[in-house]
């Protein structure tokens, strides 16, 4: 199962402190780290994400990350390289080092003699497989082994990472997670069949950070509700069109906010033409809108296309 790039740019976009946990050798207060994901140069990579230590912490390593959830034969030069754009790009990082999330190191990433000691001394691999066979793994880390369980095993091994930090200050960082992955994985599906894979309610789900964020549905909670509602007496033509819609009005409203960010404030007129797009052409503008440098490329995408 290959995790979406914008599952893994949530995960730690307003939280990046969130990748602590998992590299259990730093110091206990490491914390304020900043991140990003950068496009470098040239042939225009874009990293999963890079993580800079706050300025007043210049002994932590800068974090480089990569999710790598399938075989790959050119996975580690490729790896290499790309490091060693983001080196010469940056010349501010001194301190540095590479996380690797995968299913398993044993995955057919290429031969690693070419660059072993890169390999060897700067690469940390998290890997989710043996995480979900350790009870004393992160629960983050026990969270993101569900990419890779089959939707049979979902409902139970989700409800007991649940219990395991129920009470707990992780609890509803869990939930946001859960909710994150079952809709990475099972886009498309009913939002009461992905409650019940992760044994959450229908309020805590559509209450969910993923839910109103990461895929753009903050505007359908309503008609998630509604859906609910409409299934349970039988009302499908209801729930398809609350879906769609609230799938449509939630994807204009983040790619508008994202857009703001790149381009710059935008006029009525662009933002009435935006929302007015078909969810199609929506998702196409959201790929496209982080490779924008500017107003005039926002342009010249809505001319093309709408």
């Amino acid at each position: 199962m290959v995790a979406s790039d914008k599952l893994f740019h949530w995960l730690f976009q307003h939280q990046p402190d969130r990748i602590l946990p998992l590299l259990p050798d730093l110091p206990a207060d490491a914390r304020g780290y900043r991140f990003s994901a950068p496009v470098l140069k040239e042939r225009e990579y874009r990293l999963d994400g890079l993580f800079l230590p706050p300025p007043e912490r210049p002994e932590l390593p800068a974090l480089i990350l990569e999710a790598q959830m399938a075989a790959d034969a050119g996975f580690l030069r490729r790896l290499y390289a790309e490091t060693a754009r983001l080196l010469q790009q940056e010349p501010g990082i001194e301190r540095w080092r590479v996380v690797v999330l995968c299913p398993s190191r044993q995955l057919h990433f290429g031969d690693p003699a070419p660059v072993a000691e890169f390999v060897e001394q700067r690469v940390q691999w998290i890997e989710l497989l043996s995480a979900a066979a350790n009870p004393t793994a992160p629960a983050l880390v026990q969270a993101l082994a569900l990419l890779l369980q089959s939707e049979q095993e979902l409902p139970a091994t989700s409800s007991a990472i649940r219990a395991r930090v129920a009470g707990s200050s992780q609890a509803a960082e869990i939930d946001d997670v859960i909710a994150a992955i079952l809709v990475a994985r099972f886009n498309g599906r009913s939002i009461q069949e992905l409650c019940a894979m992760g044994g959450i309610t229908l309020d805590d789900f559509t209450q969910s950070v993923a839910y109103q964020e990461i895929f753009g549905r903050g505007e359908a909670q309503g008609e998630a509700r509604g859906v609910a509602l409409g299934e349970a007496r039988g009302v499908a033509l209801g729930e398809a069109r609350g879906v769609a819609l609230g799938q449509v009005q939630g994807e204009a409203k983040v790619t508008l906010r994202l857009l703001s960010r790149r381009c710059g404030p935008l006029s009525a007129e662009q933002e009435s033409v935006i929302r007015s797009l078909p969810l199609e052409r929506l998702e196409a503008l959201a790929e496209a809108l982080l490779d924008f440098e500017g107003m005039a490329d926002l342009h010249a995408w809505l001319a093309a296309n709408s």
